[in-house]
């Protein structure tokens, strides 16, 4: 059971990467410092006091710099890729108890993948929010990502399955509405 909560852990961190890169590793770093999370080995330095002041300073500017109207696209350009690795490694730091290959597999595939297909609909949703209000609505889109990255990381922490089944559910609904739709007819 622990290898399958230690799973989900990474899991629902790694969604919490895709809505900001920071905020996970923030929340794992006082977790870690209070005695709630057990790092797995050549991590246990994410859960000391510089690391923790450095993912506070980092957390400060990241969530600061999507108030910046022309910055927020810019980051997220670049928040993609980072967002990814962010998930690897946050699922790797997670996942105890494991045979290194299968961890970092797992971290890859299942981390690397909750974190792009999370930053993947932020970026959709930022894109269709500065295309619909002229970027008026996109301080309103951060506050929503910062805060969702927040709750998904403590939900991770507090309830790992449930971050889990949160997380796959809405993958589940946002599949079956992509492919509910119809293809629009080509303009000859």
């Amino acid at each position: 059971m622990e290898i399958v909560l230690s799973i989900a852990l990474g899991i629902g961190l790694s969604a919490a990467c895709g809505f900001r890169v920071f905020v996970p590793f923030l929340v794992i770093s006082i977790a870690s410092l209070s005695g709630h999370l057990e790092l797995a080995e050549g991590f246990t330095w994410i859960g000391t006091w510089p690391a923790l002041i450095a993912f506070a300073v980092a957390t400060a500017l990241e969530i600061g710099a999507y108030y910046v109207p022309w910055l927020d696209n810019l980051l997220d350009s670049i928040a993609t890729p980072v967002a990814v690795i962010a998930g690897v490694l946050v699922a790797a730091a997670c996942i105890t108890d494991m045979s290194p290959l299968l961890k970092w597999v797992l971290a890859v595939i299942v981390g690397g993948g909750a974190a792009g297909a999370v930053q993947g609909l932020t970026v959709v949703t930022r894109a269709a929010s500065t295309a619909t209000t002229g970027g008026i609505g996109n301080p309103v889109v951060s506050s929503v990502e910062a805060g969702s990255s927040v709750v998904m990381s403590g939900l991770a922490v507090l309830l790992p399955l449930a971050a889990a089944v949160i997380f796959i559910a809405l993958m589940a609904l946002l599949a079956k509405k992509l492919l509910a739709r119809k293809p629009r007819p080509a303009v000859a």
